[in-house]
């Protein structure tokens, strides 16, 4: 099975690789694929050929404080009640908790 990659991805596991052992310059390695020299000095840095995770590193709500994301958990792991449930249980004492703010959490 091959790699998947996004839409617009030129670089794969072996070009990574050989960013990373050819020591030729950034410009000369960019050539040939077509691969912006930015992009390869960025794999040449790197300490491993996988790809990072998107997104931020640690999802939080804008709109709740991080102790009203610790009530939400709470609440869920101790209930085990349906998203909705949940909403019309926690709206009287967090207003402004919307269903889509509540399922970011598990």
């Amino acid at each position: 099975m091959g790699q998947v990659r996004g839409g617009s991805a030129t670089i794969t596991h072996a070009v990574r690789v050989a960013i990373q052992r050819l020591q030729a310059s950034l410009a000369q390695l960019s050539r040939e694929p077509g691969i912006n020299p930015k992009t390869m000095a960025k794999w040449r840095k790197r300490a491993t050929l996988e790809d990072m995770k998107a997104g931020p590193k640690k999802p939080h709500s804008p709109v709740l404080i991080e102790a009203e994301e610790a009530v939400i958990v709470a609440f869920r792991r101790h209930t085990l009640l349906l998203l909705d449930e949940c909403l019309y249980a926690l709206q009287p004492s967090i207003p402004h908790l919307t269903q889509s703010a509540l399922r970011r959490y598990p």
